[in-house]
């Protein structure tokens, strides 16, 4: 290559080319390409147009960049600023009414310094009169022989020392006489001054050890403020910083006042993303010196994988004073809204979305599983158009505050109260797929949001009974984990979740065992709105959140179990941290007889709460036990393995049939499907066991729910 530019130009005569050149010539003349030998390169970044550095317009430039808000904050925000001023008066009210209450420790404490106090006095009121401080002065004058010194020192003291030898004879005398005179005249008012005076000379009579008058009160829990250098210090100490040659961290934003705490909004150095930080909460609360439960890391997706808000409490959440429940005194709830659930680090107001969606809440025992149930039913129970269904398997009681106020109320743990809740499930099968035919007869024009229960809908129908029903089962284990209940539980169960929800048909399950076998996949997998209290690994951390949440930071392995009803609610990927309104069972009492009072006003007191015999309707036929038994992926099963198979799924149903014999049982099944045109005929199965009588998956009509 040599120092000249080759250029393919496209100036050449046309006359003198062929048609293929021309064509060649054509494709040539789209781009022209210099090639210059030892050419600098190109600079691919705009060049920015910037004031000179050190001028008076960069520092104007500088400073708007990063100018702070004129109007503060806290005058910005209603909310903050009522906030503000309402934990201000709450403040000097109690420093004044402890102090206060304490008064008469104090004068207590004064009156015992009085003799000490009233001693320093005297000696002090002596040396006046005497004029001590003059002493050495004449004695160095007296030593040194200095008459005439001497002489003039001693006129000056004697001037001095006369008015005030006269003065505090007088003084003390007309004091006697007043104090003699108010004694009998005035005790009371005589007495008051006296202690009065007796302790103002309490104050000149403190030891000196240090010991104060006034009782002092050290805030352990409130913690100092968060800085820049406690922040890269912290992240330093967890490995989290620039690699040599690169850009360590860096602040998107100054630390910011944020609520009841201090926010800082970081960019992770390149590389990094926040969940390295979310996995070391337990080390990061370590190397800040700082209660866990006051330091809350999480990744802000919105900016970028790398972008880490930290948020520190200036008060330990655990020592502070409760939040009161918003509905615990006053109100009425909607379940076609949020309702009130609990409050995030920060003490704002956490919602739950019930309709349209299910709730699933995991936790090891002793996680606050019953503060999250409570606010949540006796929020249900306060929307007098919502039917509440629970079945508390654990028979402690703990839900017996709605028990007036329920449809159907189920609490204990034996065989009659878990067939219960699978008859319940059932009954709400029913309900969903009669609701579903008659939505889906009406006109589009009164649906306009889709084939769906609404307020409206369930208003301008009151016949149909549209409202909410919310089904709630408490320890629900109790059935995935039943050898005779397990399949049809979660079989049930993933079918209401699926398609129950919108026609109005919520299903809540609380466990406090989430492990595989007491939460199955099919039901943990298809729930929209999630709650894990505090778990022991990952594994049961993704079987309530769902599978990856774990490493999307949502880890409710590093909530403590001290931290009782503190969880991670999730609804899809996002979640927040969220800690359930604690409400005694004394309170959730008042709350349910609010409830009846409602219900009762609205006429809309049903089932068991209105002395009614609840039946629970089951339109499941064998066609649809025989599509849940159906291994998946086969043509064909012989009959006396699908006795086998529906005996364990519904014993109650299909149990006797294995009393019988191969033939019997195979006669049992094919006269139930003959109602539904479903014959079994003669196949031979070389993989089971030959020849028999069996049915095939293509004999078995679609299911149809009315949708």
């Amino acid at each position: 290559m040599t120092d000249n530019v080759i250029r393919l130009h496209k100036d050449i005569p046309d006359e003198a080319l062929t048609a293929a050149e021309e064509r060649q010539d054509a494709e040539l003349r789209q781009t022209v390409v210099d090639v210059v030998e030892n050419a600098e390169p190109r600079p691919v970044d705009n060049p920015e147009l910037t004031a000179p550095e050190g001028t008076w317009l960069a520092q104007v430039q500088a400073y708007l960049a990063e100018a702070p808000p004129i109007i503060p904050t806290f005058l910005r925000n209603g909310a903050e600023f009522a906030d503000a001023a309402r934990w201000t008066v709450s403040y000097y009210g109690h420093v004044t009414a402890f102090h206060a209450l304490r008064t008469p420790v104090y004068l207590t404490r004064l009156l015992i310094r009085f003799p000490r106090g009233t001693g320093r006095l005297i000696v002090r009121w002596g040396r006046w009169v005497a004029d001590t401080e003059a002493r050495p002065v004449e004695a160095k004058a007296a030593a040194s022989a200095d008459i005439e010194a001497w002489l003039a020192l001693s006129r000056e003291h004697s001037r001095r020392v006369r008015p005030r030898r006269i003065a505090s004879l007088a003084v003390a005398t007309a004091t006697g006489i007043t104090t003699l005179a108010s004694a009998f005249l005035v005790p009371g008012w005589t007495l008051t001054a006296a202690v009065a005076g007796a302790a103002l000379a309490g104050l000149n009579g403190k030891k000196h050890d240090g010991k104060p008058l006034i009782t002092r009160y050290v805030a352990t829990n409130a913690l100092r403020r968060l800085d820049s250098t406690e922040v890269f210090e912290a992240l330093a100490a967890i490995g989290i910083e620039g690699k040599k040659g690169r850009r360590g961290v860096e602040f998107a934003a100054e630390v910011m006042r944020d609520g009841p705490g201090w926010r800082a909004e970081v960019d992770l150095p390149a590389g990094v993303e926040a969940t390295a930080v979310l996995e070391k909460r337990s080390a990061l609360a370590a190397a800040m010196r700082r209660p866990i439960s006051t330091v809350w890391p999480e990744a802000d997706r919105a900016a970028h994988p790398g972008r880490l808000v930290l948020w520190v409490a200036q008060r330990d959440p655990a020592k502070a004073g409760r939040k009161l429940w918003p509905l615990m005194k006053d109100g009425q709830a909607d379940v076609y809204e949020p309702l009130p659930f609990g409050f995030d680090p920060r003490g704002n107001l956490v919602e739950i979305t019930l309709m349209y969606s299910n709730l699933l809440v995991g936790g090891i025992p002793g996680s606050g599983k019953t503060s999250c149930a409570l606010a949540i039913v006796l929020g249900v129970a306060l929307d007098p158009t919502a039917e509440l269904w629970i079945y508390e398997l654990k028979g402690s009681g703990d839900l017996d505050a709605v028990k007036p106020v329920c449809h159907r109320y189920v609490s204990g743990d034996e065989d009659e109260d878990l067939e219960a809740a699978l008859a319940g499930l059932r009954s709400g099968i029913a309900e969903y797929q009669r609701r579903a035919k008659f939505i889906k007869a009406l006109p589009a024009g009164e649906v306009p949001e889709g084939r769906k229960v609404t307020r409206a809908l369930a208003e301008k129908y009151p016949e149909q009974q549209l409202g909410p029903r919310v089904i709630v089962v408490d320890e629900v284990q109790e059935l995935f984990t039943h050898p005779d209940y397990k399949d049809e539980a979660a079989a049930l169960c993933t079918r209401l979740i699926k398609k129950g929800r919108a026609y109005g048909l919520i299903l809540i399950l609380l466990t406090q065992n989430p492990d595989a076998p007491s939460l199955p996949t099919s039901v943990s997998s298809s729930v929209g709105t999630r709650l894990c209290l505090a778990v022991m690994d990952w594994r049961a951390n993704n079987n309530v959140l769902g599978t990856g949440a774990y490493d999307r930071g949502l880890r409710a392995t590093d909530i403590s179990v001290d931290e009782q009803g503190t969880g991670i609610l999730a609804r899809g990927r996002e979640g927040t941290t969220v800690r359930a309104a604690f409400i005694k069972q004394t309170e959730a009492e008042e709350i349910g007889k609010r409830a009846l009072a409602l219900r009762t006003a609205a006429g809309t007191l049903s089932g068991q709460s209105a002395g009614q015999r609840v039946e629970e309707h089951d339109v499941e036929t064998v066609l649809d036990h025989l599509r849940v038994v159906w291994p998946d992926g086969t043509e064909s099963v012989h009959s006396h393995r699908l006795v086998e198979a529906l005996a364990a799924y519904r014993p109650d149903l299909y149990k006797p049939w294995l009393d019988m014999d191969a033939a019997g049982a195979s006669t049992a099944l094919s006269a139930a499907l003959k109602p539904f045109k479903v014959a079994t005929r003669q196949l031979t199965i070389r993989e089971c066991c030959g020849g028999a009588k069996g049915v095939r998956w293509a004999d078995v009509p679609a299911v149809d729910d009315g949708e």
